[in-house]
């Protein structure tokens, strides 16, 4: 989500006022799953204990061999996915903090906690974030036994870490963080304006106790933009950073801009191309297609917690833009939004997909919130169009809710709904069956390696 929720009320605050109008039932009726024919629900495993709070929302996932894991404001947890159809949840640990956007390699797992809290252990408060004794930053633990994740370090970040990107060194010893924050203000010792940069954290594999943030390199040194109408806030760092490491390319969705990065040292990316576009209010998240010659970028209009996939907000706000890589430039030349509108009662926006793993073709599949998840497929940039789908219907109580996340990872698409839980679902479609023959042994969304 764009918002850093409890720090700011910026635009989100009337957007969640628009949609939590009625009391908190937690038994009221849901309304029924749509899909298209290619599309199957097959699991559902629902939040559980005090991941169960309306407050406790399910945000991102990772995968790594035959599990998956699911962040959540209160923690995470581990579930055992060798059969897909039957998730087992292997272990729940408990450690709150907004958002707890997750990531793994081998046996260690980072989580992003942007939200001041009052130390840096599981236990601890939210704090004042005028206070120079708050912290946010990374956290790390050993996951080496499934059932007992051990915490490990936490290393502290300027402006927190709303969301973090894995980058591996060249030489296989160490693993970068690229730290993505923003929201800058006077009275925040640790964020104080302009915030124009990221966090780099370097991780020893062998000694995950030594990391420590080892650059903090300015991407925006004239300021990035400030003046795009309908922008929730100025440029001011970067929201999410999605690397191609083979190619030492980096796309960042950083608020006002969208931009295109040199990571060949990986310890100060440097942008080579930026874009605006007069339709993006919140320059939210990046994908590459396989090939790496194109960049999807998404909008979160309102925040994550507005209706913005109605009739009367249109087809191109709250929308993906598809660019082609031309050179050292970004070509813009479709958008592509659902077209299914949704309830005023339902907040809906583009968020977070991964590709499809299909040779020759460029197709995604993507969580939208109460949009639901929609698989699409943009081979040719200019004329994107949707496979399937799956939309759950509108939550209630009225409360934020939906597809945060919508993954895909050896033959079935995994969904991290917001209140209801992890969703498994099957595509079955002669256009995506082939993917079903490519196996990942791990996947981070925002760290791309070619099918």
């Amino acid at each position: 989500m764009a918002s850093r929720l409890g720090r700011f009320a910026l635009a989100l605050a009337a957007c969640l006022a628009a949609v939590s109008a009625a009391p908190a039932q937690a038994s009221a009726p849901q309304a029924a799953a749509k899909s298209s024919p290619n599309v199957k629900l097959v699991a559902n495993v629902p939040k559980k204990g005090a991941f169960a709070d309306l407050t406790a929302y399910g945000t991102d996932l990772a995968f790594q061999g035959r599990y998956a894991y699911v962040g959540n404001y209160n923690g995470f947890t581990v579930f055992d996915v060798a059969d897909p159809t039957k998730p087992k949840r292997v272990s729940q640990v408990l450690c709150p903090g907004a958002q707890n956007d997750i990531s793994v390699k081998g046996d260690l797992l980072f989580l992003s906690i942007d939200e001041p809290l009052s130390g840096s252990s599981c236990k601890s408060d939210y704090g004042d974030p005028s206070s120079s004794r708050s912290w946010e930053g990374i956290r790390i633990f050993d996951i080496s036994d499934k059932a007992r994740p051990r915490y490990v370090k936490a290393v502290e970040t300027a402006c927190g870490s709303h969301t973090h990107t894995l980058v591996p060194d060249k030489q296989g010893k160490s693993l970068y963080l690229y730290v993505s924050s923003y929201g800058p203000a006077a009275a925040f010792p640790e964020c104080k304006p302009p915030h124009d940069k990221i966090s780099v954290v370097k991780v020893p594999i062998k000694n995950p106790k030594a990391a420590k943030v080892v650059s903090t390199p300015v991407l925006f040194p004239d300021g990035g933009n400030e003046d795009q109408p309908g922008l929730l806030l100025p440029t001011s760092g970067c929201h999410d950073i999605t690397v191609y490491p083979a190619k030492d390319l980096a796309a960042g969705a950083c608020m006002g801009d969208g931009v295109l990065m040199d990571i060949s040292n990986r310890e100060q990316p440097k942008v080579i191309a930026t874009a605006t576009d007069e339709n993006f209010a919140f320059w939210h998240s990046a994908t590459f297609n396989n090939a790496g010659n194109k960049v999807v970028f998404t909008d979160e209009l309102g925040g994550g917690g507005a209706a913005t996939c109605t009739a009367s907000i249109g087809p191109t706000r709250g929308a993906d833009a598809i660019f082609d890589i031309v050179g050292k430039e970004l070509v813009f030349k479709s958008y592509y939004k659902i077209s299914r509108h949704q309830q005023a009662s339902e907040n809906c926006v583009a968020h977070n997909g991964s590709l499809i793993p299909v040779k020759g073709r460029d197709i995604m599949v993507q969580g939208w919130y109460q949009g639901g998840v929609s698989i699409w497929d943009f081979t040719d940039s200019a004329k994107p169009f949707e496979i399937g789908y799956f939309d759950r219907g509108a939550f209630k109580p009225r409360d934020i809710a939906g597809s945060w996340s919508a993954y895909y990872y050896n033959g079935y698409i995994f969904s991290s709904e917001i209140q209801r839980g992890l969703d498994v679902l099957k595509l079955t479609d002669r256009r995506t069956d082939p993917a079903g023959r490519v196996r990942f042994k791990i996947l981070n969304a925002q760290t791309q390696y070619r099918y």
